[in-house]
């Protein structure tokens, strides 16, 4: 194989050179290149043989190099073949580069990529320093956007977490007391059975009766001392159904009605709407009204005997237990239309509502409503109560396992309330969680590539600075022709 270049030469040459056994013609003729039995025949500017040795004629300094080729031949003169290549050195231009020294190009381009590598140090220095990738608007416009409304609700709900558990905390610190108050109840109605027994004298049930009375006011005294942040808990606290002016719950006798429970209800008064024999229980309170099937719920038209159903008006947060025939604590039984005409009365309170959502919105808040539990209060009614006698000691029976089952329910009431703040608690730690994942996408700076950068820029910086020099000093040759 021989090797040779294409070249075009940028001043005239006489019209033929001879090296060795090659002959080179000039620009536009056909040229006959022949050497160790090799021929090759190609429409070219000018060839030059690789094979060592001068040209015969003078070659003018500026040669600009195009191409190359290869030729292939066999002993008896064959052609084998032909292969343009790229031979180092290619397409490469010398040119003469004037000396000026009124502008330094050189330097003025130095100077911009100082600026340049400065720049991106500053920026690597900032976002190693910070943590953060986003340090202004001006590094990512549309993230900051989207990492501000991030850390916003990552914030709130922060607080709802801190809600929540405040909300546990005070719950708990009304059971703890209603504890206390259960223990009384156990003492008297064990006081009210010793009474209650001829095998005691009158005598002996004044000192049953001073223990029993000591225990009513001990009750009272618990019930009002029990406060969170300076808020009586167990006087009443949240919005409460009222007992007196409720006539679903003084007819209860007829309606059957054994319980209503409030879930972030305004203060107001609902009218029931009960169609006898019908299968349908409406409920409103003027704004807001909802019905439900109750053919599901019931046996024919009536509770069946010895079970309770709930009637859950989720949209107005009431759920109201009727009971059938014979249910235990029950003095009535609901028939289809019993209801029909009575209401609910809602008297507003202060307190029992808790913000565990990050929005103005019903289902973000837990209400929790806890009635006024004084033994001397309307719901557990032992002000009127005695054991100094015989037959009033086993009346008394009665109305204190009523109180033990009000105050049974208050604190039930209270620990499924503690359960779903925990829950709510729980789910919106898991939120915070993956929101904060979200935000340090956007906004954290990734070390290993800002340290990568901040390498490179450092080294660019320092190459910069030296080729200035280098620059500025090259132009100082300018002096030796003067």
């Amino acid at each position: 194989m021989e090797r040779g270049i294409i070249v075009r030469v940028s001043t005239d040459l006489p019209k033929t050179f001879v090296e060795n056994d090659c002959k080179m013609e000039k620009n536009g003729q056909r040229a006959n290149v022949g050497g160790k039995g090799a021929r090759y025949t190609e429409q070219v500017d000018y060839i030059r043989w690789r094979r060592g040795g001068r040209f015969n004629s003078p070659v003018p300094e500026k040669l600009v190099v195009y191409t190359a080729f290869t030729l292939g031949y066999l002993p008896d003169g064959r052609r084998l073949a032909s292969k343009r290549t790229s031979p180092q050195g290619a397409r490469r231009q010398h040119r003469n580069m004037p000396l000026r020294v009124n502008n330094n190009i050189a330097a003025i381009n130095t100077q911009r990529l100082i600026s340049r590598n400065v720049n991106v140090l500053h920026r690597g220095l900032e976002r190693l320093s910070s943590g953060l990738r986003v340090n202004r608007a001006s590094d990512d416009a549309a993230g900051l956007a989207v990492s501000e409304g991030l850390r916003s609700e990552v914030a709130r709900l922060g607080q709802n977490v801190r809600n929540a558990q405040q909300g546990s905390d005070l719950l708990q610190t009304a059971e703890g007391s209603l504890q206390e108050v259960n223990n009384m109840l156990v003492r008297m109605k064990e006081l009210a059975n010793q009474s209650a027994t001829s095998t005691v004298n009158d005598t002996n049930r004044e000192s049953i009766a001073a223990e029993f009375d000591q225990l009513v006011s001990a009750i009272d005294r618990i019930v009002e001392a029990t406060t969170y942040n300076s808020s009586n808990l167990l006087t009443g606290f949240g919005n409460q159904v009222s007992s007196t002016a409720s006539t679903a719950v003084t007819g209860s006798a007829t309606t059957g009605v054994t319980r209503i429970s409030l879930s972030a209800v305004q203060d107001g008064t609902f009218t029931f709407s009960d169609t006898a024999a019908d299968g349908d229980l409406m409920l409103g309170n003027g704004a807001v009204t909802q019905t439900l099937n109750m053919g599901t719920l019931l046996d024919g038209n009536v509770v069946a005997s010895g079970t309770s159903v709930v009637a859950n008006f989720d949209r107005l947060g009431v759920q109201v237990t009727l009971a059938g025939v014979g249910v235990q604590g029950a003095i009535g039984d609901y028939t289809d239309g019993d209801l029909d005409g009575t209401t609910i009365v809602v008297e507003g309170s202060t307190g029992g509502s808790f913000q565990v959502g990050p929005s103005n919105s019903f289902f973000n808040r837990l209400e929790v409503g806890i009635s006024d539990l004084r033994a001397t209060g309307t719901s557990l009614n032992l002000g009127g109560t005695s054991v100094a006698s015989l037959d009033s000691a086993r009346q008394a029976i009665s109305y204190i396992d009523q109180a033990t089952a009000t105050v049974s329910v208050a604190r039930a009431d209270l620990g499924t309330a503690q359960n779903r703040l925990n829950f709510s608690i729980a789910f919106t730690e898991v939120e915070i969680e993956n929101i904060s994942a979200s935000d340090a996408t956007i906004r954290d700076a990734d070390v290993a590539t800002e340290v990568t950068s901040f390498t490179r820029a450092q080294i660019l910086v320092s190459a910069s600075n030296s080729m200035l020099v280098q620059s500025n000093v090259s132009l100082v040759t300018a002096l030796s022709l003067l």
